[in-house]
């Protein structure tokens, strides 16, 4: 399967703060108005934050994080969560945002075949396949953080999965409206279609990643075998 070369999608470490930011740039879950450059005691204390809500969530889901249990694992006040994420909301996004960077910088830069390197068509499969066990393995988070439903395809770190995969597209079958083809796959990698799919149908993840092929197999009129 695709998904034996890709590295777990668990939450990444929470980079230090002094660590420098590697290429190429990355977009933010949130717009960038809201992530102002940090003061090196406020970076140490969004971090021990995030790294805070993490372990809640590895130990209790993300059903155990609240802003007073992250504000008591991380010893600090109430107000400060408030203050540095807005609601429950923003923090779960902040944890997002994080591994969305990740995946983000091994499409754009990482190796082949979800990076650069491999033909297009490698490259459409390899990305869903990576997005799947990504949503899969972060259910729990990922079903917590949705936005409302209006909100949802306008974030960011959405909007920049689509234009990859709709580039990708362009290459594949540049006749089609590749903007709304794009779409269309992204609404197989949805998070409430993969707990639907997973959890209440009972589909093995392998099917699910047989089925993402299939279907890029289908849009973009080519052979399935790999």
């Amino acid at each position: 399967m695709l998904y034996a070369v890709f590295m777990s999608a668990t939450l990444p470490p929470i980079p230090a703060p002094q660590e420098p930011v590697g290429e190429p740039e990355l977009l933010q879950l949130s717009a960038a108005e809201d992530e102002p450059c940090l003061r090196a005691d406020a970076a140490r204390n969004r971090a021990a934050l995030l790294e805070a809500a993490t372990r809640l969530i590895a130990e209790h889901g993300a059903a155990g994080v609240t802003m007073e249990a992250v504000a008591a694992a991380a010893k600090v006040g109430k107000g400060t969560v408030f203050r540095r994420f807005g609601d429950r909301t923003g923090l779960l996004m902040a944890l997002l945002d994080h591994s969305a960077k990740k995946l983000q910088a091994d499409f754009l830069g990482g190796p082949a075949p979800l990076g650069p390197g491999a033909p297009p068509l490698e490259r459409l499969r390899a990305f869903g396949v990576a997005v799947l066990y990504r949503t899969h393995e972060q259910l729990d988070l990922q079903l917590a953080a949705q936005p409302e439903p209006t909100r949802r395809f306008g974030l960011p770190p959405t909007r920049a999965l689509t234009m990859h995969v709709t580039v990708l597209l362009r290459q594949l079958v540049p006749d089609a409206d590749c903007e709304l083809l794009a779409r269309m796959l992204m609404g197989y990698l949805d998070p409430a279609l993969i707990h639907h799919l997973t959890k209440q149908c009972g589909m093995p993840m392998d099917r699910l990643e047989a089925g993402w092929v299939d279907l890029v197999a289908r849009v973009t009129c080519t052979p399935q075998s790999r």
